[in-house]
């Protein structure tokens, strides 16, 4: 996933750890039993100040293709919007872009709770989800 990100445009990695420590730098969550949301907001907390946006991947997507990042980021930058999120197939998918306005919405469940413009990303390989059985 890394990787994948240091091919894309971002201009910066924030990884968030709950209940394992990583072998990265990372912000720790005490509170990651919550729930998803609550690892993406103790992120959201970490970033810079000047930051208007955060776009969010998980780290159980080890197919993400870093052009889905650049062209969700494009679409934000160009189009606008709180919650942007790649679809996949017409299913919304990571990465996912949350402007400064949405931080504060995130819900224990995870920005999926949140209403998403859909950038669609069908020409690309789907993240995929290492959690989920095949």
């Amino acid at each position: 996933m890394l990787d994948a990100l240091g091919r894309s445009s971002v201009d910066g990695v924030l990884v968030v750890s709950g209940a394992h420590p990583l072998d990265v730098e990372s912000v720790p969550c005490p509170d990651w039993e919550r729930g998803p949301g609550a690892s993406l907001r103790c992120g959201l907390a970490a970033l810079p100040e000047a930051a208007e946006a955060a776009l969010v991947v998980l780290a159980d997507g080890p197919e993400l293709d870093p052009r889905a990042v650049d062209r969700v980021a494009e679409s934000w930058r160009s189009d606008g919007g709180d919650v942007v999120a790649a679809s996949y197939g017409g299913v919304r998918l990571h990465p996912v872009l949350l402007a400064r306005a949405a931080f504060g919405l995130v819900p224990d469940e995870g920005a999926r709770a949140l209403e998403a413009r859909l950038v669609v990303c069908d020409d690309l390989s789907a993240p995929g989800d290492v959690d989920v059985r095949r």
